[in-house]
């Protein structure tokens, strides 16, 4: 197999996992984060900019997943990467997205 198809299929899991929530808060009509909010990654965009980003996150991973090498779902070594690519990411944005909705904060019951 080869290595350049893990690494994209690793992206589009990151892609993938990405578009999750800019399309879904987007959709319910909410702001959230963007890349082209002020500042960047921490200002808010619109529903509309979420659901558009959202939308193109999701294209960029079909196209990795779909069109490069021959994911097999299956396939224990396609399915690793993708699934580590969609976990960092969504460590990485409960880290950073945290920092702003409060959800860093351990729980007190």
């Amino acid at each position: 197999m080869n290595w350049l198809w893990l690494v994209s299929y690793f992206f589009g899991g990151a892609f993938a996992a990405n578009a999750v929530p800019h399309f879904v808060a987007g959709m319910m009509g909410r702001p959230f984060q963007s890349p082209f909010a002020k500042p960047p990654g921490q200002g808010l965009s619109s529903a509309t900019v979420n659901v558009v980003w959202g939308f193109f996150n999701a294209v960029a991973g079909y196209l990795l997943v779909a069109h490069v090498g021959a994911f097999d779902p299956r396939a224990t070594a396609h399915i690793l990467p993708f699934g580590l690519g969609a976990l960092l990411i969504g460590i990485f944005s409960a880290r950073h997205f945290g920092q702003f909705h409060g959800g860093n904060t351990p729980s007190r019951t």
